[in-house]
């Protein structure tokens, strides 16, 4: 099967270039968050990191990061002189393929929430619990639900499965290896979550990997990846309004 974005969108930087503007764009994202972070608690650096899963400072961050990463990762590819579209792959797919990948993205949450709880893992993490119980008390609630649903998956798939694929998956042959590879380096940075949380993240990973080489199609992932966020958020929802 041909991949769906040869020939035209052949992939213009190296592998060295793409993970290292990748590399640069969270970086750029990370530090520009920090600084506003610090500049709304007053300088108060210390108080930023005391409370790291506050729903405020989890809000502000997503709002700050992932805008300064889209922004790097276009600019990158601008000035390689190709089409942003088409080279993160910012283009809807064939309907069908939107029914298969709702449909796998709800046998995985099924299967890794079915997992989690038959071997005594909480489904919903502490660190969701506490953002989602900080941001409702302090009004910070629609704004973190936005951050979590369209801006955080926004980011990431840009980021994962829009640039890094472009730059990784060069043939047939490349894309498992290469699915893989992003996978890891998609679950890696979740470090609010314990082992058992970054794996179900790698899980979808890699189905997230499949649906954007079938496809083509990165809005697709950024889809999935916002009903995977949202579910999860529904079932903070429900722990917190019927456990506390």
């Amino acid at each position: 099967m041909q991949l769906s974005w040869a020939p035209r969108a052949r992939p213009l930087l190296s592998y060295l270039a793409t993970l290292a503007w990748a590399f640069a764009a969270f970086m750029a994202g990370q530090v520009t968050a920090l600084a506003v972070l610090v500049w709304w608690s007053g300088g108060n650096l210390r108080a930023v990191y005391a409370n790291p899963y506050d729903g405020a400072v989890v809000t502000v961050s997503v709002f700050v990061l992932n805008p300064v990463i889209i922004a790097v990762l276009m600019f990158s590819v601008w000035l390689k002189g190709a089409s942003q579209i088409e080279y993160l792959g910012l283009v809807w797919p064939k309907t069908r393929l939107v029914t298969v990948g709702i449909g796998g993205i709800v046998l995985i949450i099924a299967a890794t929430d079915a997992l989690l709880f038959v071997s005594g893992h909480a489904i919903v993490s502490s660190f969701q619990v506490v953002s989602y119980t900080t941001a409702a008390a302090e009004g910070w609630l629609p704004l973190m639900l936005i951050a979590t649903i369209l801006v955080a998956p926004a980011g990431e798939e840009i980021m994962y499965r829009g640039f890094l694929f472009r730059g990784f998956v060069r043939s047939e042959r490349s894309a498992w290896p290469a699915i893989v590879v992003i996978s890891l380096l998609w679950a890696g940075p979740h470090l609010q979550y314990d082992l058992t949380g970054i794996a179900e993240i790698f899980v979808a990973g890699l189905f997230l990997g499949w649906v954007r080489w079938r496809s083509g199609s990165t809005l697709l992932t950024l889809l999935l990846h916002g009903l995977f966020n949202l579910e999860g958020t529904i079932e903070t929802v429900v722990q917190v309004k019927h456990v506390f």
